[in-house]
């Protein structure tokens, strides 16, 4: 790994952050910086790793200006046995982005040319303020004011977080003037927005046998259902051998969870159209309005760098745990399957699963996938390494939605893999990832 036009190295945290994720943020395809690596790509250890990444959220959030929340992610990374701080840093809707005490000028506002960080000219600040998107979702008022988030709040709750009386403000939930914006209208209780899941018999629209709406309530409780919905449609197709039963799901479950949540995060909703997904018998189809992003290409598109086009709503996904590492989703889905499952146009974007077919299940058969890490490990061992091994970074939570195993079922199969020193446990609780010994 070397210094790029996306790549910044900084062997400590100083007194350059703020520029160099300004000029990440007005980047269009965003980038990662990382704190506690020399410029010739040696890692360097780092004394009290944990207040050194809460100095650089909070300064962050305080320093830059339009607000970068949903834009960033803090975390680690492993380099040669010393763990670094990665900042992954995705491109600004609303650039030109700026450091605040420096203000919308050449000492404030930066670019990356090559590897380096480079002042912008005061022509291209204007030309990028002139083209600004101001017509964000946050400074779209509700369509009703009356809106409670009972819901949100617990799913907050639930990953150990509170909102208190301010929370409205800290999420950006208001408009310029104090109204709830259509980001406060998506998220609370009832709302007029719902997700349509469609059936079908065949492989057209011909014979419709299932209509299901999941919304009118938070977004993120619409997502849960949608989720779960297209889980249990996703059914095992099972093939007994001779020497070993073998599963396949119709489609690979992390590639298809993730390319619905980012439906969902970067749909176009000021249009007041949902994503919709339809279930065909040879196929699923994800169907997100909108197209591409403003400057984005398809190049950008599939890069796995990030351009959220609802920040605001890719903040509060990551915050519940639905959204787990910037950038990452297209990375995930692009491990399974090849580009061409993508239909890009001028409003939409639609994802198109095939399901599985019998060749893939003789790859599974023959171990051509997944690599071997049998042994002495029983089946309900081998399924959760297949998954770590997928996903170093898996929560026990997402696991539970992949196997249906309780979280005290988890906790002891972990533990015996790591008696058994199949896995290790690289970084922190939070932070960290699981790193699988194959031999």
């Amino acid at each position: 790994m070397q210094e790029s036009n996306r790549i910044e190295f900084k062997a400590v945290l100083n007194d350059k952050l703020e520029k160099e994720i300004v000029a990440f943020l007005n980047n269009h395809e965003g980038g990662v910086l990382y704190i506690g690596v020399k410029d010739d790509g040696h890692p360097i250890k780092t004394l009290d790793m944990d207040s050194v990444q809460l100095k650089i959220a909070d300064r962050i959030k305080n320093n830059i200006l339009p607000s970068p929340l949903g834009l960033f992610d803090v975390t680690t990374e492993e380099i040669d046995g010393i763990l670094v701080t990665k900042i992954i840093v995705s491109s600004g809707l609303e650039k030109p982005y700026y450091i605040k005490n420096k203000g919308m000028s050449p000492s404030g506002c930066y670019m990356r040319l090559g590897t380096s960080t480079q002042p912008m000219s005061t022509a291209l600040i204007d030309e990028l303020y002139a083209r600004r998107i101001h017509t964000t979702l946050r400074n779209i008022p509700a369509p009703r004011q009356d809106l409670s988030f009972a819901q949100l709040k617990i799913y907050y709750q639930e990953r150990g977080l509170e909102l208190n009386k301010k929370f409205a403000s800290s999420l950006e939930l208001l408009t310029p003037d104090g109204k709830y914006n259509y980001i406060a209208y998506l998220l609370a209780d009832e709302n007029g927005v719902s997700i349509k899941v469609a059936k079908y018999a065949g492989t057209d629209k011909v014979d419709l046998i299932e209509n299901e709406e999941y919304g009118y309530c938070s977004l993120i409780k619409a997502t849960n259902h949608v989720l779960e919905k297209m889980k249990i449609e996703n059914i095992t197709k099972a093939k007994v051998t001779s020497a070993k039963r073998i599963e396949k799901n119709l489609i690979e479950p992390v590639p298809l969870r993730e390319a619905l949540i980012n439906a969902v995060v970067h749909n176009d909703f000021s249009r007041e159209i949902p994503p919709v997904f339809e279930i065909f018998s040879n196929r699923m189809e994800i169907t997100s309005y909108g197209g591409l992003i403003s400057g984005q290409s398809k190049k950008d598109f599939f890069s796995c760098s990030s351009m959220p086009r609802n920040r605001e709503l890719m903040r509060v996904f990551k915050d519940v745990g639905l959204v787990e590492q910037l950038g990452s989703g297209m990375s995930r889905i692009l491990k399974f399957y090849d580009k061409n499952i993508f239909e890009i146009s001028e409003h939409y974007i639609k994802v198109i699963f095939p399901f599985s077919s019998s060749n893939d299940e003789k790859n599974i058969a023959n171990g051509d996938i997944n690599g071997d890490i049998s042994g002495d490990i029983n089946g309900d061992e081998k399924r959760i390494l297949l998954l770590l091994q997928k996903e170093p970074g898996i929560t026990a939570k997402r696991i539970s939605d992949e196997t249906g195993f309780s979280t005290r079922k988890i906790s002891r199969i972990i533990k015996n893999l790591r008696e058994k020193k199949r896995i290790v446990r690289v970084g922190s609780a939070r932070q960290g990832y699981w790193q699988i010994d194959k031999k």
